[in-house]
């Protein structure tokens, strides 16, 4: 594996690396002597080339163990779940339009009825004033009647007592008319002599 590979290459004796070299005694040390550095010669193993191949390899295989989970597990879960929902969506819907056709119906019944009473109200008010103009066209003639009776009635007796009053006073004027011969003239007159005075005075 490329991590033993690594290993070795980061744990080899430092036999390349190049010695350092002592100062001199006799100098001493000099001041801004250049130290030396060890040189890494291996990168970091992601970012070496040589183990691209490997890393691949197992990017796709545990891509591929992620994926046959994520298909055998997460994703029936997720579709039986966008299934119920889709259902209760569908179900919530038919619903609402049975809800909606209800709604419907029930007003156009309410509609119909309301046209129905307010046509059976409008034949009852007919109704009711065509009977009240006839009672009350029916009232008045019998009431002309009664009138129409009562002045004929009342005309006949005028007619009788005027008769009556007339004869009353043809028999008054024809007493006091031969009266006033015999009293006054001193004539003696009969009553046809004194009927047929006064008769001829009323004509």
């Amino acid at each position: 594996m490329f991590v033993t590979d690594a290993l070795a290459q980061t744990e080899t004796p430092d036999a390349h690396v190049p010695a350092v070299t002592a100062p001199d005694a006799a100098h001493g040390p000099t001041e801004g002597a250049a130290h030396t550095e060890v040189p890494h010669e291996g990168a970091f193993p992601p970012f070496n080339g040589e183990f691209f191949p490997s890393q691949i390899l197992w990017l796709a295989i545990t891509f591929g163990v992620f994926f046959y989970v994520l298909r055998k597990t997460i994703l029936p879960q997720i579709g039986g779940t966008l299934e119920n929902r889709r259902g209760r969506i569908a179900a919530d819907l038919d619903a609402a339009e049975k809800m909606k056709t209800d709604a419907d119906a029930a007003q156009a019944a309410y509609e119909q009825e309301l046209a129905e009473a307010r046509a059976r109200s409008h034949a009852i008010a007919t109704e009711a004033r065509d009977k009240a103009k006839a009672d009350a066209e029916a009232e008045r003639k019998r009431t002309e009647g009664e009138l129409d009776g009562r002045l004929a009635e009342a005309q006949g007796r005028i007619g009788e007592i005027k008769t009556r009053a007339l004869a009353d006073v043809g028999q008054i004027a024809e007493d006091v008319t031969q009266t006033i011969l015999a009293d006054i003239v001193r004539i003696d007159v009969s009553r046809e002599e004194a009927a047929g005075a006064v008769a001829s005075v009323r004509t």
